[in-house]
């Protein structure tokens, strides 16, 4: 059954669960640590916490396309390894960074993607308009790829 919830401030009671996890969603908190405590309120003793988190250096093609074309950020920033790590002093902790990256045919099923994991942006000075023509060729074309493909790299 799924509960919806803040991760901040779990509608839950402590030590109620063996396995609390988040996948992708704790790079919106404001504040990680509070959010990994609360992961681990709700586990119960010798249960588990597990959670992805997007890293900084995270979509550097997104941001190098964006970079040839105007000087506005585009992608969110991400938390550091070291503040992640951070985040996790005190607690019996393991953490494992993971360099993914996908291949698309053309950056704008790049972008789509991100559309589709929830990965918009959140910067002020943020173009409100949908994206014409012309600017997709103009990221098409200063999308770094390799060998005809449109890679996107995450960090996580």
């Amino acid at each position: 059954h799924y509960l919806q919830g803040d991760i901040e401030a779990l509608p839950l009671p402590d030590g109620c669960v063996d396995l609390a996890w988040s996948n992708l969603a704790v790079q919106w908190c404001d504040d990680l640590r509070a959010a990994i405590g609360e992961l681990c309120r709700v586990v119960r003793p010798g249960g588990r916490v597990a959670f992805t988190t997007l890293l900084a250096g995270s979509l550097p093609e997104l941001n190098q396309a964006w970079q040839a074309i105007d000087d506005r950020p585009h992608a969110n920033r991400f938390l550091s390894e070291p503040a992640v790590r951070a985040a996790l002093s005190g607690l019996r902790a393991e953490g494992v960074v993971h360099q993914i990256s996908l291949p698309f045919a053309d950056a704008l099923s790049a972008m789509r993607s991100l559309k589709g994991i929830g990965a918009t942006h959140l910067h002020q000075g943020r173009a409100s308009a949908p994206l014409g023509r012309g600017k997709l060729r103009e990221l098409q074309l200063a999308w770094p790829q390799q060998q005809g493909i449109c890679p996107l790299t995450y960090y996580l």
